[in-house]
């Protein structure tokens, strides 16, 4: 009755008599399917959700009594506070009115916390098969997803524009978020699990956001967290990157994207880090130099990395930079608007691996520092250049990032194809002639 005929069942429901200075009761209901026009990205208020009453009588089932990001709750509610004689137009901007919904969407959030803590049903008792002799068979039981798991992979979106939009009410919403992570086996969990199993050297929440499950799985990015055994939650929505950028902390744990150049890998012997670091600066310099002059406004600058495992290169953003998925986003829909690519695109930092065999070879390659006094000019080599600037693409490919030059990168492409085929000429051959055939004669 209540949702006038709309498909699916009730996960969960909550009656409850509101006391203090403004009475009312109310029942709140919970639907286990989204409405039809989320499916296609439309989270607008859903006409009916909330019935108010007064006395018993029915005002209006359009009041704005819960936010945009829990429109889809629906029930009724009713008070013998509110006025009768007044229209709705005043009643909408009533205090009484404005309580009232303070407490509802305080009541919602917590019935979905509460159905988020409830333990995992037991297991119904199934039949068994037995071979000819009479043993039971064994056979592998699916495991259970909790039900409100299923419940937040339809939601998920509207809880976590509630995170952007409902500033007085963040931290509640924060505790319902669930998130796959690199150590969780594809098992949902929430923030509070994740501090929970925070070594003793981790101070941060590290994330990494990308178009996928598989896309973040497979980063570059990964491998030194995956070496230290520091786990990493995966952002995989569009709306996850926006609702990243309002929350600053969890549990007093700061947020720290690993595709940003800053971030911080705990290490035991910090003073030897810094000493390698130093060290590393001072003999790439000429390398850093050269590349930078090389890839011109391509990049920001040129950086030393610290946590490149078999990788020779990559791309991250700034620490206030768009990341390679943010910029993605922004790309689809962004230009629709007339925004710039400057506005839209990611401030990229390249950081080169100290220790792989391709930087090395490059940095015997390129100018020194300081030239000697009377000596030729120095000359980078075709070859170093072409090396150069393939390491480019490669860093931008593992960065997440489109390849800044695309006709380049075919061109460079193509002269290793030949190479390696033994190619001396890449021209077309000429056009063969068929002789002519004549045409079968008729039956």
């Amino acid at each position: 009755v209540v949702a006038k005929g709309v498909s699916g069942d009730c996960a969960r429901w909550n009656h409850f008599n509101a006391e203090g200075n403004i009475n009312f009761k109310s029942l709140l209901y919970m639907p286990e399917e989204i409405p039809d026009n989320y499916q296609f990205g439309q989270i607008d208020k859903i006409v009916g959700g909330l019935k108010l009453y007064v006395r018993k009588v029915l005002i209006s089932d359009e009041f704005d009594l819960m936010p945009k990001y829990l429109s889809f709750i629906r029930g009724v509610v009713d008070s013998d506070d509110l006025p009768l004689n007044v229209n709705r137009e005043t009643l909408q901007e009533s205090k009484i009115t404005k309580v009232i919904k303070k407490k509802l969407v305080r009541k919602a959030l917590d019935m979905i916390r509460a159905f988020s803590k409830e333990e995992m049903p037991a297991d119904d008792e199934e039949e068994v098969e037995v071979d000819e002799e009479g043993n039971v068979i064994e056979t592998e039981k699916e495991e259970k997803v909790h039900p409100y798991i299923e419940w937040y992979k339809h939601f998920n979106a509207n809880l976590k524009m509630g995170i952007i939009e409902d500033e007085p009410n963040r931290g509640r919403i924060m505790k319902l978020l669930r998130f796959q992570t690199s150590k969780s086996d594809g098992k949902w969990v929430s923030l509070e699990e994740y501090v929970e199993n925070m070594g003793p050297l981790q101070k941060d929440i590290y994330t990494i956001a990308g178009a996928g499950l598989d896309d973040v799985q497979q980063s570059p990015f990964l491998d030194r967290f995956n070496e230290k055994d520091m786990e990493v939650v995966f952002l995989t929505d569009p709306v996850d990157e926006y609702m990243i950028q309002q929350i600053r902390d969890f549990d007093g744990k700061k947020f720290s994207a690993i595709s940003a150049e800053n971030v911080k890998i705990p290490d035991e012997d910090e003073d030897l880090a810094k000493r390698r670091e130093k060290a590393y600066k001072k003999k790439f310099k000429p390398l850093t130099k050269y590349l930078k002059k090389l890839y011109g406004p391509s990049v920001m600058r040129i950086a030393i990395s610290k946590r490149l495992g078999k990788q020779p290169a990559i791309l991250s953003s700034s620490e206030y930079g768009n990341s390679a998925n943010m910029e993605r986003i922004m790309r689809a829909q962004a230009y629709q608007t007339g925004q710039s690519q400057m506005m839209a695109g990611a401030m990229k930092v390249m950081e080169i691996n100290p220790r792989h065999p391709i930087v090395t070879k490059l940095l015997e390659g390129c100018p020194p520092e300081e030239e000697e006094e009377g000596a030729d000019p120095f000359v980078v080599s075709t070859e170093s250049n072409e090396a150069a600037m393939l390491l480019l693409d490669m860093a931008a490919l593992n960065g997440g990032f489109e390849i800044p030059d695309v006709k380049g990168h075919n061109r460079r492409v193509t002269k290793f194809l030949q190479a390696s085929l033994n190619l001396d000429s890449l021209g077309l051959e000429d056009e063969i002639d068929p002789p002519e055939e004549d045409d079968d004669a008729p039956d």
